[in-house]
């Protein structure tokens, strides 16, 4: 069913090790992964598997002991584990986007001007800049009463969203998501996976690390990780609603969807 998909990057024989002292830690061992174009990829496991050390070498965020991870962007091929620090500053500053469980946003700037001052390091355009800010915004219920406030101004969930619209002011190849609703209740929770759910709808690569089930039945495609090798994979298929939601017009096609990948995690031991 992959083979049709589009490589956007690839790794190959990955691995990544921490030194302390005289012990040595291998966390990702001659790993083997592909992530395709317009997929929402979701990483499970155990703590301490290597889901985000991982995600943190694909991302370009840290590099690999071992191994290569290319990109395939613009017809042509990036080798980004040869990169230097600079070059993969300015590799992620306009290939990728990344969405943390903490949002990282800057307290003494406004919501507006925290994703403008990340779209700014790219964008040549202040007027385009922020009309696009403006869009995302509001596609994410942020209102413009709500542009000129601090963060410490505004809830949590309303943060988290304001950290999404930053991960995709630069229009990214691949948006990377490392827990991005750990820190949030059941309803922002939701909220946040649905504005990923439509953003993967309207075509955006979406990577995310996540240890809940409610989080992973958005992705198309779940890869577990065990002691840094992946263990198994499957594919999930498309999002198609809430499989407890009762109005759900694909209730039925729901509630199998979340018993394969429920099935499909017992049988990995989560």
């Amino acid at each position: 069913m992959m083979e049709n998909k589009e490589v956007i990057l690839k790794a190959t024989d990955l691995s990544k090790t921490f030194s302390n002292g005289t012990v040595q830690q291998h966390v990702l061992k001659n790993l083997n992964l592909s992530i395709y174009k317009g997929d929402f990829t979701v990483i499970m496991g155990n703590s301490g598997s290597g889901k985000s050390t991982l995600l943190y070498a694909l991302s370009g965020m840290d590099r690999p002991s071992l191994g290569t991870i290319t990109y395939f962007t613009g017809g042509k091929e990036t080798e980004i584990s040869k990169y230097g620090n600079d070059a993969l500053a300015v590799f992620r500053r306009d290939h990728v986007g990344f969405v943390f469980q903490q949002n990282y946003l800057n307290d003494s700037m406004s919501a507006l001007d925290n994703i403008m001052v990340c779209g700014l390091l790219r964008s040549k355009s202040r007027k385009e800049l922020a009309e696009r800010a403006k869009k995302l915004l509001v596609s994410v219920e942020i209102g413009e009463g709500d542009w000129n406030k601090f963060p410490t101004q505004m809830s949590g969930g309303q943060q988290q969203r304001v950290a999404v619209v930053r991960g995709v002011i630069n229009k990214p190849e691949v948006l990377y998501a490392d827990e991005p609703t750990g820190a949030l209740n059941s309803q922002n929770t939701e909220n946040v996976l649905n504005i990923l759910s439509e953003l993967n709808s309207e075509g955006q690569s979406i990577v995310m690390v996540t240890h809940t089930i409610m989080a992973a039945e958005r992705g198309n495609r779940i890869i577990y990780l065990s002691d840094g090798v992946i263990s198994d994979e499957m594919e999930l298929g498309p999002y198609v609603g809430d499989y407890k939601d009762e109005s759900n017009p694909r209730l039925a096609q729901a509630r199998e969807r979340h018993a394969k990948l429920k099935s499909f995690l017992q049988n990995m031991g989560w």
